[in-house]
């Protein structure tokens, strides 16, 4: 038995449901939900909204008919959405010394066209590390928190993992009938196969991936800033579902932990019908933070959909209007991009075609994306003449306690080396913490006030595409060195 995620855009229920009060907390909330068989998860008098677990048969029906309950929803897990990632068969020489004044000097930082996109390389050659007051919550699947480009940027004791007990499908075999749901705890994985790690330890990639976008002691590779805070707070598990009772109360634990910026590199999108519940939830949740003055981003989405006229589906988080939305860029081919893996350093490091071209499966529409950063892309058609190749990737630390698992398999999981310190992927998801942080960089500058960097960052934006609104970059494509004014 295999216990496994959602397919990509489909959301599966955990066992678990989310509790909307019409006002202040009851005083005996917690008395009528073990009355009715269940547990609160956790309680947010600021957003007004709590979780609960165990609750069967006509028990939410009947806790919603209480006193001071506005509604209870069924919860539901949303997958993580990764277009394409880089394999790497053989591991390159060279191991690097941090470089935090320094970021170019990274091992790997040839592979990074992306920060020259943005020009990160403008900010740091202007005095721009980023501030160490400076916290960005990353609500992801963890952060390998050993990895040399982040170790001792990851606040520890603000760190955890939210993901609790959950019920997710176990596939018992290649059929879809084959298929039964169980409960299923991140934690135990963690003690079972890394023991003596964190549990927010990071056993899928994604989360260790995007942190050291956003910060990192550019030992491997740069990140955006190599003094900013991160916290790794875990809403997703390694089996690829990330509950929404669980998203919900990380950005309420961000609100209330003193998080400067939030960064969701979260995907999932749903029908509307019979999910409108969730933007009134999100709503709630993102309004809270925004009031403690947070500033949240979010990813846009990895499938190609347009967000003006897609009128059925709601794209998780973009829908939101007190977030900023975040679409994917990257070039459309690299000259090195087929040298022979572990025998050429250059392997992977450009000249790159068309650095600014909207990715493929980036989703787009002028009333959602706010702003375009790299993503990473690929072009389609005949192999171009060798060494040159189709696939442009984003590069950033590998989590060394990953975890895949077999399937169908027998419950087991098995551990993933990585071939080089880094990994290379495509996605909205890799887009969105460049924007995290330029936050952070603003927060420094502007403080803790979410209009402002949400405008600066716009106003600063190259018109890739020409004045006005976009549908695949928003108001434009990021310039770290202009929001920050280290150019004009």
């Amino acid at each position: 038995m295999a216990v496994g995620g959602t397919s990509s855009g489909a959301v599966v229920a955990t066992g678990r449901h989310i509790v909307s009060f019409s006002g202040t907390v009851p005083a005996n909330f917690e008395a009528q939900v073990n009355a009715l068989g269940g547990k609160v998860l956790w309680v947010s008098s600021g957003s007004g909204l709590a979780a609960v677990s165990g609750l069967t048969g006509a028990a939410p029906t009947r806790l919603a008919g209480k006193r001071g309950i506005q509604e209870v929803d069924a919860d539901a897990a949303i997958p993580l959405d990764i277009p394409q990632m880089a394999s790497e068969d053989v591991a390159l020489a060279g191991g690097g010394v941090a470089s935090n004044t320094a970021p170019a000097a990274a091992t790997f930082y040839r592979r990074q066209w992306n920060m020259k996109a943005v020009q990160a390389d403008v900010v740091w050659a202007h005095g721009f590390f980023g501030s160490s007051s400076v916290s960005v919550f990353m609500l992801d699947t963890g952060i390998d928190y050993l990895h040399p480009d982040v170790a001792g940027l990851v606040d520890l004791p603000r760190s955890l993992d939210l993901t609790g007990t959950f019920i997710a499908r176990a596939i018992l075999g290649p059929d879809e009938q084959d298929t039964v749901f169980v409960p299923f705890t991140e934690a135990d994985s963690v003690r079972k196969y890394f023991a003596g790690r964190l549990l927010f330890t990071d056993l899928f990639f994604h989360g260790t991936h995007t942190a050291a976008t956003v910060s990192s002691n550019a030992v491997a590779a740069a990140g955006v800033t190599s003094r900013t805070k991160l916290v790794a707070v875990k809403v997703c598990g390694y089996i690829n579902a990330c509950p929404f009772s669980s998203i919900l109360n990380g950005v309420i634990y961000a609100a209330n932990n003193g998080g400067d910026v939030v960064n969701m590199s979260l995907g999932g999108a749903f029908t509307k019908a019979g999910n409108g519940r969730f933007v009134g939830l999100l709503n709630k949740v993102f309004n809270y933070a925004r009031s403690k003055g947070v500033t949240v981003v979010v990813s846009a989405g990895n499938s190609a959909a347009d967000l003006d006229h897609d009128v059925n589906t709601y794209w998780t988080f973009c829908n939101t209007p007190s977030v900023i939305c975040v679409a994917a860029t990257g070039p459309t081919s690299d000259a090195t991009g087929n040298l022979q893996p572990g025998t050429n350093p250059d392997r992977r490091t450009g000249p790159w075609t068309n650095i600014d071209a909207p990715a493929y499966y980036t989703n787009f529409g002028r009333s959602a994306i706010n702003v375009a950063a790299p993503g990473g892309n690929s072009s389609f058609g005949p192999p171009f003449p060798l060494p040159a190749g189709r696939d442009v990737f984003v590069w950033a630390a590998c989590s060394a306690t990953r975890l895949v698992i077999p399937v169908p398999g027998d419950g087991s999981s098995v551990t993933v080396a990585c071939a080089l310190p880094i990994v290379g992927a495509q996605g909205t998801s890799m887009s969105a913490p460049h924007v995290s942080g330029t936050a952070a960089l603003l927060v420094s500058i502007l403080g803790r006030n979410p209009s402002q960097i949400k405008a600066r960052i716009q106003q600063s934006a190259d018109n890739v595409a020409g004045n006005g609104t976009s549908p695949f970059y928003g108001k434009g494509r990021l310039n770290v060195a202009r929001a920050v004014g280290a150019i004009p």
